[in-house]
């Protein structure tokens, strides 16, 4: 339900997100229409009252604009007490609502227009129905309807767990850069304006159709006025209509004496505006809309309707004797504006009409930023064509990769088998079996070796369930490409227990195995080399190995002054152009010593934070030296200087595709992926994460706490568990928070929750990995490595 609400939200946000964000600007633009009018016409909308005069009566003030309108009717006027404010006058003509004029109180002359109305009236007609009539209308209303669905959508999306949340809900970070920023922005602006919204939509669907209106109408038991539109405006008073080819002499205006001294003896002298709404024709009463001084907001009015030549009170009905929601749909207007809120809520809906572009650009610079980035993951990883007919049985290409480096090669090996005429299958090791093996005749490996001798996280279930039997592979040709660096002992260890498994059940190579130390190019052009000869046709040009760029050191801070431990840094590096990776991607640094192959670093930032961040440990060896890198990096290289750096994929290690629970495990420098991927799980709206950290003490260890306990407050991460091993007397680590957390862990898995693991190979891995097999048993866990839900980047 989540993702199809997700879908739903960015889906109708990109689609009615620029009619949204017309409808917010032209609707701020009317907040203060009268008050930029006054501004605009001093001496047409306002006056000086002359000193000891009195304003005309109504009957009075009628005969003097009838004198000068030259036949135009009086429609209405509206009068102020405030003795600084001209009298409105409606008249005829001029448009199908007539014409505002503006008249003086104490001696009836007319002032004329106010400069500006046309504009708001185009402004209004934009914000109402796009000033392209009835279609426009229709536009507007489902655009309205649909931001009534994007503020309880988001308003779900993005719902914190728990109730001290709120205050990192409603705060943005301001320290976050690129994508995360504007799904930060976006979110937090969003929360913000969210009951404003919901507000204008709901009372803005009282204009845009009848059946609402008249539905709201209808629960209180009240008629539904009528209200203009493209549709339904009102025309001129009967005495103007033509009928045939002639036209009627206006009506003479009324005699409004009796009737305004009813209205004086019925409400006093105790209003603040009076709207006189003239009778269109003979017989109809006088309506008078006013607003008492005491009235909770400025659309608050009392309604009389009087008779015109005797004065009698017909009709009145008063704002404070109706019904809680009568006042509610009595004050449509003054809700959709924030005017029943007084002054801050004119101006905070000012404001959050203002920010409606806000959320049409964002959500539309989040939605492009995914769609390149699903573009760049269909791209790496796009099938192979379909093999044409008659090129024979397909080479079986098989890889173990950690890093994703082994993955790449094999897709390359497969496409330059494929250009080369032959047909082929790309498949993992861990969905091989002996079967498989014996049938495919001819087979290709491209193997890495993890640590000192082992298995790929992705390969393990291959070595025990295949490694481990014997299988007549006699009819097997292969070739085998093993990756692995010479720093360890047992350099391509798992590639020779390959090779050598292979040629004990009487597979037959067909050259003798490769071995590349970190990626050696010369060693992989051999082996495209021979991959040539073995299919007839000469290889292409070496795809472009990706060099070492140089990468600006722009920050370093120590996340652990004070520590008992070796010092941690978080450095940041400018991003050189055209540079992007994922999420449990790695880098290697060259350090400055010659002959020395490079170091590698998980990432623990995303492209879209504006910088690559890694947190790197002070290495020191037995005999006192410091690490090559690491001491480089973290005490003599200074901020400005630029290193060797480049990327390196880590497709076994990247974020599951789905929203499925996520258990992030790690210590130390090992948060550096993790954070990576909670920073991408966070900025898809994906919140269902569980991180288990050890360090050394909270006071000084606790790297990126205020980070971590943000999150969790923001519900972006469910559950939080810390292991600090020497804030007691007993060490405490965090495979012992897993083994506390037996239960839980089985829940999470049950829901289809994936085991992501990052730090120290010895003690923290080995450690983890002991407590999974005593709490779900070896078979268990052997299932969750085959599926890709055990997953580890550790050293």
């Amino acid at each position: 339900m989540k993702k199809i609400l997700f879908q739903l939200h960015w889906l109708l946000g990109i689609s009615a997100g620029l009619v949204l964000a017309l409808m917010g600007v032209t609707g701020a633009g009317l907040s203060y229409q009268d008050e930029l009018l006054g501004l605009l016409n001093p001496g047409v909308v306002s006056v000086t009252p002359p000193s000891g005069a009195r304003t005309l009566a109504p009957d009075e003030l009628l005969g003097r604009l009838d004198e000068q309108l030259g036949g135009r009717q009086v429609l209405g006027l509206i009068l102020s007490a405030d003795p600084q404010e001209a009298v409105k006058v409606n008249v005829s003509g001029g448009g199908p609502r007539g014409e505002t004029l503006y008249a003086d109180p104490y001696s009836g002359e007319l002032l004329g227009a106010a400069r500006g109305t046309e504009f708001f009236r185009v402004v209004m007609q934009l914000h109402r129905w796009l000033a392209i009539g009835d279609t426009g209308k229709a536009i507007t209303g489902a655009a309205v309807l649909g931001l009534v669905f994007l503020c309880l959508s988001g308003l779900y999306l993005r719902w914190p767990r728990q109730a001290g949340a709120w205050r990192a809900w409603l705060t943005l970070d301001w320290r976050r850069k690129g994508r995360a920023f504007l799904w930060d922005l976006h979110a937090v602006a969003g929360t913000w304006c969210l009951l404003f919204y919901l507000l204008a939509s709901l009372t803005g669907l009282y204009w845009s159709y009848d059946w609402y209106r008249n539905g709201l109408h209808a629960l209180v038991g009240e008629p539904a006025p009528q209200h203009g539109g493209p549709g339904g405006r009102r025309g001129p008073p009967p005495g103007m209509r033509p009928e045939g080819n002639a036209v009627q002499a206006p009506r003479p205006s009324p005699n409004l004496a009796p009737a305004w001294s009813a209205f004086r003896q019925s409400a006093g002298d105790d209003y603040r505006l009076a709207n006189l709404r003239l009778p269109e024709r003979p017989g109809q009463p006088l309506q008078i809309m006013y607003l008492p001084d005491d009235a909770p907001h400025g659309r608050a009015f009392d309604r009389l309707e009087l008779d015109v030549h005797s004065g009698a009170v017909l009709k009145h009905q008063r704002y404070a004797d109706k019904s809680v929601t009568g006042r509610l749909l009595a004050s449509v207007y003054a809700l959709h504006t924030g005017e029943y809120f007084g002054h801050p809520g004119r101006v905070l809906m000012l404001l959050a009409s203002l920010s409606m572009p806000l959320f049409f650009v964002t959500g539309w610079l989040l939605y492009l930023d995914r769609r390149r980035q699903r573009r760049a993951v269909e791209a790496s990883r796009q099938a192979l064509a379909p093999a044409p007919a008659g090129v024979g049985r397909p080479w079986l290409i098989g890889f173990a990769s950690q890093s994703g480096f082994a993955e790449r090669l094999a897709w390359q090996t497969a496409g330059q088998l494929q250009a080369a005429g032959q047909a082929v299958q790309v498949r993992p090791l861990g969905e091989l079996d002996g079967q498989a093996l014996s049938q495919a005749g001819r087979a290709l490996f491209v193997v890495s070796t993890f640590g000192d001798g082992e298995a790929p996280d992705s390969a393990r279930g291959f070595v025990n369930r295949v490694l481990g039997g014997r299988f007549d592979l006699s009819q097997l040709e292969y070739a085998l490409l093993g990756l692995g660096d010479r720093q360890y002992q047992r350099f391509c260890g798992f590639a020779r227990q390959l090779n050598g498994w292979l040629q004990a059940q009487g597979a037959r190579s067909l050259f003798a195995p490769l071995e590349a130390d970190n990626g050696d190019a010369a060693v992989l052009q051999r082996w495209r080399n021979r991959l040539g000869e073995l299919t007839g046709r000469a290889p292409a040009a070496a795809p472009g190995e990706e060099g070492f760029g140089e990468w600006r050191l722009v920050e370093r801070d120590c996340l652990n002054p004070g520590s008992s431990a070796e010092p941690i840094w978080r450095l940041a590096f400018a991003i050189p152009p055209g540079q992007r990776w994922e999420a449990g991607d790695l880098v290697e640094i060259q350090p400055p010593q010659a002959n020395v192959p490079p170091r590698r670093y998980s990432i623990a930032s995303l492209t879209e934070d504006g910088a690559l961040e890694l947190l790197v440990r002070r290495v020191v060896r037995t005999d006192g030296r410091l690490g090559l890198c690491s001491g480089w990096l973290g005490e003599q290289l200074a901020v400005g200087q630029t290193v060797p750096l480049r990327l390196r994929p880590n497709a076994g290690f990247h974020a599951p595709a789905d929203d499925r629970p996520l258990i992030l495990i790690g210590n130390g420098s090992g948060l550096a992926g993790l954070r990576s991927l909670l920073k991408a799980r966070i900025a898809a709206g994906r919140k269902h994460n569980w991180l288990l950290f050890g360090e050394r003490s909270a006071t000084h260890d606790f790297l990126c706490g205020e980070e971590l306990l943000r999150w969790r407050a923001g519900g972006e991460l469910e559950r939080l568990d810390l292991a600090f091993s020497r804030d007691q007397e007993r060490k405490v680590y965090v495979q012992d928070r897993l083994r506390e957390s037996a239960e839980e862990l089985r829940a999470w898995l049950d829901r289809g929750a994936a085991i992501y693991v990052c730090g120290s190979l010895q003690g923290m891995a080995a450690g983890v990995d002991a407590v999974l097999r005593e709490v779900l048993g070896d078979p268990a866990v052997e299932r969750l490595r085959d599926e890709g839900r055990y997953r580890r980047d550790v050293y």
